[in-house]
């Protein structure tokens, strides 16, 4: 009976962290997506983004009500227990990525009826993809238990910060050469501030590799990103 029960409790799991790794792919893709609509300037494709987070919203949904559902039967303790509240707070991350790729493509559709500024999104697109590549390994790095993987992850995402400093000082730049660029570089610098966070989400999955691993959470890291020193200039303050 024993056995049957930890069988059980094992397949919960496995199909839970299943769940995990299909929201993660497609996570994976709205950020890809996102990213290329654009540059290539494709409702469309931004269309297809907005859309596809219902998707995402949805398995966020039945992973945590799996995970409740397991909380209440099995009881889980140890270890265990380390393995549910990761995928929950993983799944958390995940939906909120899907989130900002969405409102990325909801800004895509405003930038297409104003004139494009040259270089600026494909700034924005490297950007996205080094935050989609740190999202693929964090994922390989959670199926993999790789702590070391983890750590590699949590700290990319400077390079992140320091992307999105640089994309932030160029919209600065555009505003104060042309009053006409004012429009386009705040939707701009809004895509560049969802790019910026959804890196610290993956940063967030990656942490919870390192719990579910070490037991612990690493140490708090300083954030890179100087932008927000001013609150005048923060995406928030004009909220």
């Amino acid at each position: 009976m024993q056995e049957h029960i930890v069988s059980s409790f094992d397949r919960d799991l496995e199909s839970i962290q299943a769940r995990i790794m299909k929201m993660g792919g497609l996570v994976e893709q709205a950020i890809r997506d996102g990213a290329e609509a654009l540059e290539a300037r494709d409702e469309e494709l931004s269309d297809k983004v907005r859309r596809g987070d219902k998707a995402i919203d949805e398995l966020d949904e039945l992973i945590h009500e799996e995970a409740a559902r397991v909380i209440a039967l099995r009881a889980p303790t140890a270890v265990d227990l380390r393995v549910i509240l990761s995928v929950m707070k993983t799944a958390n991350d995940l939906e909120r990525i899907g989130d900002l790729a969405k409102n990325m493509a909801k800004r895509n559709s405003v930038l297409m009826q104003l004139a494009q500024i040259d270089g600026t999104t494909s700034a924005l697109r490297r950007m996205a993809r080094v935050v989609e590549v740190m999202l693929k390994d964090a994922l390989d790095s959670y199926i993999q238990r790789d702590a070391a993987l983890a750590r590699d992850v949590i700290q990319r995402d400077r390079d992140v910060d320091q992307m999105y400093n640089a994309t932030f000082r160029e919209f600065l730049t555009f505003m104060m050469e042309d009053p006409r660029n004012i429009t386009a570089c705040m939707h701009l610098h809004f895509i560049a501030k969802n790019i910026e966070r959804m890196g610290d989400h993956v940063t967030s999955v990656a942490e919870q590799v390192v719990f579910l691993v070490e037991g612990a959470m690493p140490a708090e890291r300083e954030k890179g990103d100087r932008t927000s020193l001013d609150k005048s200039l923060s995406p928030e303050a004009g909220a």
